[in-house]
């Protein structure tokens, strides 16, 4: 694979975390650089890490992980998104501290969720002749790069949804699950 269709799959990977990423900026209170890089950093983490995983399952478990992907991104996705709406339908007081960071295990979760189809695209590159490091590293700092632009834009439309950007984010979040179901189910069809 040369550098061009490396670079456009890299970046075709990360558009998932990148519009997550845009919703969890939006929900915090003035993000600033520093936990928008942490956020990108736990993404392109995540990302580079899961087609490795898949390059390692192969042809072993091959048809187990493309059977179930679609399905376990979309639970996760669905579940965090519902959390978020619940959370931004319920409010919080007006006394309560402003969400100026999120938490690890919840962005570790998120990423996961919107990184098992790179698992699915690792077993895939096993069957090819490429270098799976270059194309997991090339994956994993176009994933940071994009979340971390996408908190920065979540910065500036947080206010001006105010309370709203929750809801929205959540609904973001199950959207991109529901994409994710919707394709996998279209491709077997």
């Amino acid at each position: 694979m040369n550098f061009s269709a490396t670079m456009i799959l890299a970046f075709g990977m990360s558009m998932d975390a990148f519009a997550a990423s845009i919703s969890k900026g939006a929900v915090l209170h003035k993000p600033r650089f520093r936990e928008a890089f942490r956020t990108g950093l736990i993404f392109g983490v995540v990302e580079a890490i899961t087609p490795l995983i898949g390059w390692g399952i192969g042809l072993l478990a091959s048809q187990y992980v493309m059977e179930w992907d679609h399905w376990i991104a979309f639970t996760l996705l669905f579940v965090l998104g519902a959390r978020m709406i619940y959370e931004g339908l319920k409010g919080r007081e007006d006394d309560a501290p402003a969400i100026r960071r999120h938490g690890f295990w919840l962005l570790v979760t998120t990423a996961v969720a919107t990184s098992l189809d790179a698992m699915a695209v690792g077993v895939g590159l096993a069957f090819l002749q490429v270098n799976i490091l270059h194309t997991a590293l090339a994956i994993g700092f176009a994933t940071m790069l994009m979340a971390t632009v996408g908190m920065m834009i979540g910065r500036f439309i947080g206010p001006l949804l105010g309370k709203r950007a929750e809801i929205l984010g959540g609904l973001v979040l199950i959207g991109i699950g529901c994409l994710i179901l919707s394709e996998h189910l279209s491709g077997a069809a």
